[in-house]
């Protein structure tokens, strides 16, 4: 069985800095955001909750995806949020093993 690839959304807080990613390993790569291991962007604005994330069959959809949502606008991206997860609750527990 393929492993699949994931689009996520992390943030500071409700409503606060933003952050959008892709990877094969949601689980390490969500660990590696809250150790500060990444550097740039996340560690400087201490953005480590994942928000909404989903999941693609291939690298090339994820990678279509994960650059569309980088060009939308922040109230875009708060919206999808919003969707998902009226409550900005933490959903690294809901990473599918």
């Amino acid at each position: 069985m393929r492993m699949p690839y994931f689009v996520y959304i992390l943030g500071s807080r409700p409503g606060g800095a933003l952050y959008v990613g892709m990877t094969n390993d949601l689980r390490k790569r969500v660990a590696q955001h809250r150790a500060r291991s990444v550097k740039g962007h996340t560690a400087r604005y201490n953005v480590h909750t994942l928000y909404w994330f989903e999941m693609h069959d291939t690298l090339e959809a994820a990678l279509r995806r994960e650059k569309a949502i980088k060009r939308w606008h922040r109230a875009w991206k708060i919206d999808l949020i919003r969707r998902t997860n009226p409550t900005w609750r933490d959903v690294a527990s809901d990473i599918p093993l």
